[in-house]
């Protein structure tokens, strides 16, 4: 469904197709369309996650003659729209989650559907990217509201018309159009939506969270717009292949990321004069608007001014929405353009002596999407690899994608996965999840003020020594240690009787503190052998097996709870630790499947540093649980 505000119909024609594709997509709907369009998901829901697995399958997998059909209309939609999507990728997705959908029970036993999704995206988005979100949760039998951005509303509504052609039950996809990214956090305040997820700018991607923030809804964002990604060219690699291929990743019409090109200096002469021949009669490559074109010309004026010396395929124009190819040589890792690239066909290019100064120059983005590196030398190329912080490295090629490839960014380029088995998780409940918290309304918080508040003063009553609440420290950098707040906050009995112990309210610089001691020995524990890593959590285990008694004792304290129960809780966490670490070595990735020639390597790797909350309910099982789960969410780099 399509819900608008303005109820009207418009005869589209070829001569004006362009504004009336326009309007469409900048219609805004009222609280009516909103809430009619989340009951109708729910409804949708009900019938869609009714049918049988093959049933489903049948549906995606129709779409696909659909697409053979009107692959030509969808086609020039997306080119009218700047949503570049063509029909064989779409396909590709269709077969692929098709096949998913078909054997999601054999595969992925005991997971249910989450229920409605919620799938926002940019004005900047494609239409891949966006399909990459919307089919795998109906694959998994969810409904979806899609939230498209401008250019890929008129597509998604074309779509939706195949879908229900191809016997998608009414509601189970449904399309909520409006002019920003807002209405994709008026949509999650609907009670019935159990997930949000976003693609797109990360600008955008950051007003979604913000606005959601409180809600009781997850949210998870793929940043995949505005990246800016290193092409590594080592002095082991073939030149006019590399030269090829950089040319074609930076200087194409629509990209959705910003290339930094890193030569290494014993080969810059050689790669500067390939550039300078196949740049030779390119054409000006068209922008978005005249705001790019001042935009990139104050970026060009301010590289010359930097010291950088620019590399033209011909003279830019002296105004217009189009601009040459250039290369801007001698550029800075600190240099504004290279941190934050312009749009337009500009490539900074810097230069690296040794291995290790071409990683530190490939993570010096605040990025984490992807990079590219070319090299002969299988050893160099593999250790580069896995010395990149970033969710996929492609050698000798660029921008290979394929939905079988999971795709997860690191540092500010997303929080989930996409693509791939690990890709279907974010759309399912596990067979033991805990029934999800009540939904709630944002609260309103001053982030500048956070840790600010005064703790009232706790005066201990007089009591005997053996009898006086114990004090504990905080636990930070593998010591107790004091809160630099200086406060302290009482932990009462069960009722809110006698005060048991006494323990540091933590405040904003706490945080910090832990944040940045966490961040200093993550990296040390994540190169760590599995083996090595699973000894450790054997060893807690053990640790907790010599003082279970205690442990009983305290919980039982604590929580209220009986010696029986309390023992069995401490039962169950020596066996989770245990599980923990027998997974360690178990998740080892591999090979996969792709398409196209040569091969994927996907190998799992840490989140980083995760920030855990835990209830007041099962204490001790809780912390276990949660520090040590093997999340699929940990997904492989490729």
């Amino acid at each position: 469904m399509a819900s608008l505000s303005v109820r009207q119909t418009v005869r589209v024609t070829p001569c004006v197709i362009l504004k009336v594709l326009t309007c469409a997509a900048q219609c805004a709907p009222a609280d009516d369309d909103v809430s009619h369009c989340a009951s109708s998901a729910v409804n949708g829901y009900k019938a869609w996650s009714s049918l049988t697995c093959h049933q489903r399958a049948k549906v995606l997998l129709g779409v696909v003659s659909a697409l053979g059909q009107h692959g030509q209309c969808v086609t020039e939609l997306c080119e009218l729209c700047g949503a570049s999507c063509s029909p064989s990728a779409l396909v590709r997705l269709l077969q692929y989650y098709g096949s998913w959908a078909q054997l999601r029970d054999t595969l992925i036993t005991g997971w249910t559907p989450l229920g409605v999704v919620t799938v926002v995206a940019s004005d900047d988005c494609s239409l891949y990217s966006l399909m990459l979100k919307v089919l795998p949760a109906l694959a998994m039998g969810n409904s979806v509201i899609v939230v498209p951005g401008r250019s890929t509303a008129p597509p998604a509504l074309l779509l939706a018309q195949l879908f229900i052609g191809a016997g998608l039950p009414a509601g189970a996809l449904n399309i909520l159009t409006g002019s920003n990214v807002s209405l994709g956090a008026k949509v999650a305040q609907s009670p019935s939506i159990s997930y949000v997820t976003y693609c797109g700018n990360k600008q955008d991607g950051v007003m979604l969270c913000k606005a959601t923030a409180g809600m009781g809804v997850p949210v998870s964002v793929s940043p995949c717009v505005g990246a800016t990604c290193p092409f590594i060219i080592f002095e082991s690699a073939d030149i006019d292949s590399a030269v090829e291929g950089v040319l074609e990743a930076a200087f194409r019409k629509k990209k959705e990321i910003h290339w930094v090109l890193c030569v290494q200096e014993s080969v810059l002469d050689s790669v500067v004069a390939r550039l300078k021949l196949r740049m030779a009669g390119m054409k000006c490559v068209a922008l978005q608007s005249d705001e790019d074109r001042v935009q990139v010309d104050a970026t060009v004026q301010e590289a010359q001014q930097q010291g950088a010396t620019l590399v033209q395929s011909c003279a830019a124009p002296p105004s217009g929405a189009q601009y040459p190819p250039t290369v801007l040589c001698g550029a800075a890792p600190s240099s504004p353009f290279v941190v934050d690239p312009s749009p337009g066909p500009l490539l900074p290019l810097m230069t690296f002596r040794s291995n290790t100064e071409a990683v530190t120059l490939g993570n010096h983005s605040p990025h984490g999407q992807a990079a590219s590196i070319w090299t002969e030398d299988l050893t160099l190329a593999l250790e580069t690899a896995k010395s990149m912080s970033v969710g996929s490295v492609w050698v000798n090629s660029h921008s290979v994608s394929d939905p079988c490839l999971p795709v997860c960014g690191h540092k500010d380029s997303g929080t989930c996965t996409d693509g791939g088995q690990e890709g279907l998780y974010q759309f399912l409940l596990p067979p033991s999840s805990s029934p999800p918290l009540p939904r709630s309304s944002p609260v309103s918080m001053d982030y500048s003020k956070f840790g600010t508040a005064i703790t009232p003063v706790v005066i201990p009553d007089d009591a005997d020594a053996a009898s006086a609440p114990k004090y504990y420290q905080q636990f930070v950098g593998g010591k107790a240690c004091k809160s630099v707040s200086g406060c302290s906050v009482a932990v009462h009995s069960p009722g809110g009787g006698r005060v048991l112990a006494y323990c540091p309210d933590g405040g904003r610089k706490d945080v910090r503190n832990a944040v940045e001691a966490a961040a200093k020995v993550q990296p040390g524990w994540m190169k760590k052998s599995p083996s090595a890593r699973a000894q450790s959590l054997y060893s807690l285990a053990k640790g907790l097996e010599a003082k279970r008694r205690d442990l009983a004792v305290s919980i039982s304290v604590q929580t209220g709870l009986s010696m029986d129960e309390a023992e069995k809780e401490v039962e169950l966490s020596i066996a989770r630790l245990s599980d923990w670490a027998a997974y360690c070595d178990k998740v080892l990735g591999g090979a996969l499947p792709v398409p196209q020639s040569g091969s994927a390597l996907a190998l799992p790797e840490a989140l980083g540093v995760v920030g855990v909350v835990l209830p007041d309910k099962n204490p001790l099982l809780s912390v276990v649980t949660l520090l040590g789960e093997p999340s699929p969410l940990e997904t492989p780099s490729s």
